[in-house]
């Protein structure tokens, strides 16, 4: 089976990548950002399944994943990603998605969805549609402010102070008191260790 896994943290997909190989019957190859992911697939394609991080560079959101699900070689492709908000999971589906999996899921269930969804089957976690929103009760979000928790949602996207602040429409300073804030609240002393506190504690 081949599978193709495009995201812009190498952390991530180092560690996916590990654990999908080592089921033994999966040949994943890897992509830095939408537009290597294209080049990939029709280069080396067919491939089983397609795995796209909503928030890499060139994705443009929803667009990415419908260009990709277009592509000839590309035989399924599904959404990977930290953004674990029911009405993505909707959008996804309906335009054409082989599933939506969040960061979160544990390796075992990544293993057993990649196998679904390669032949064609439609995937999400089980209970992901009626069960209460993560960031509702998640113990790291109950500390953050909504505003706190989209700043470091950008930092856990490597996004300097100046993209975060265009993407939420703030001022620059304003971000930097956020940052600075949430540094507090969460125990981080910078940018990295913040990003890897939330990742570690499955909120993004």
């Amino acid at each position: 089976m081949k599978v193709l896994i495009a995201d812009d943290h190498e952390l991530v997909l180092d560690t996916v990548v590990a654990f999908v190989e080592a089921a033994g019957d999966i040949t994943v190859t890897t992509a830095p950002d939408f537009g290597t992911a294209q080049r990939i697939i029709d280069a080396d394609g067919p491939f089983d399944l397609v795995l796209l991080d909503l928030n890499m560079p060139g994705m443009n959101g929803l667009s990415g994943l419908e260009t990709a699900i277009s592509m000839d070689r590309a035989s399924h492709v599904a959404l990977f990603t930290g953004d674990t908000s029911r009405s993505l999971a909707e959008k996804a589906l309906d335009v054409g998605a082989a599933g939506f999996i969040p960061k979160t899921l544990p390796a075992k269930s990544l293993i057993n969805a990649i196998r679904f969804m390669a032949m064609g089957e439609q995937y999400l976690p089980a209970g992901f549609m009626t069960a209460s929103q993560p960031e509702d009760h998640h113990p790291l979000a109950q500390m953050l402010t909504q505003r706190e928790q989209q700043v470091l949602k950008g930092l856990t996207e490597g996004k300097a102070n100046k993209e975060i602040a265009r993407d939420l429409d703030l001022s620059e300073p304003t971000i930097k008191l956020h940052v600075k804030t949430l540094y507090r609240k969460v125990g981080a002393s910078n940018r990295t260790q913040a990003a890897l506190i939330a990742r570690e504690a499955g909120l993004f």
